[in-house]
């Protein structure tokens, strides 16, 4: 029986390099997968898909309009799927991620979606939260505070690299905007 996976974790945790190392091991086999990504992170272009480690692979784009459903269904009557694999996990919307549910329970095609479970203030991204309440298995993956703690936690920084404690939800940056922190020291940088 196909499932529902969510692999989550702070950043820096290797979520692109392992969405990306399993999408390796489907194709090695000769099996087909169609990997996706939020459009509203377009730095990669073509790599759309690009881990820290220099890993990358193009993905379709979704954003909240897309009909993940459709377009997934509509590519396997084309070449029957094996499995679908979706970076930014975080940006789905509520109602996608019931459609990525239903592509496991209905059409039998795994779905292994990869994401952050909360934004810069500590609170849970829509995508984040249906996936953690909905998916078949919940897979945390590891970083590493500068303490040497597992870092929970995604601290936004500004030019000077002090703590952004306001703002929108979403914007897009790597190290340069953000640091991967232990609840301690999140705690501690945001004066809580």
């Amino acid at each position: 029986m196909a499932k529902l996976y969510f692999y989550y974790a702070s950043m820096n945790a290797g979520k692109s390099t392992n969405l990306l190392q399993a999408d390796f091991n489907y194709r090695e086999r000769g099996m087909a997968t169609m990997l996706w990504t939020a459009s509203l992170d377009d730095r990669g272009g073509e790599r759309a898909i690009e881990s820290r480690i220099g890993l990358h692979a193009d993905a379709h784009r979704f954003d909240a309009a897309t009909d993940l459903w459709r377009r997934v269904m509509d590519a396997h009557v084309v070449q029957p799927l094996s499995c679908v694999l979706v970076d930014e996990a975080q940006f789905l919307t509520g109602p996608q991620v019931w459609q990525l549910a239903r592509l496991a329970d209905e059409a039998g095609i795994p779905v292994l979606c990869y994401g952050l479970r909360t934004d810069f203030r500590g609170e849970l991204f829509e995508g984040a939260a249906a996936l953690l309440g909905i998916a078949d298995s919940l897979v945390e993956l590891k970083a590493v505070c500068h303490c040497g703690r597992k870092a929970t936690m995604n601290l936004r920084v500004d030019a000077g690299g002090g703590a952004v404690q306001a703002g929108n939800q979403t914007e897009i940056g790597g190290n340069d905007r953000y640091v991967a922190l232990c609840r301690r020291h999140f705690t501690e940088a945001m004066g809580r």
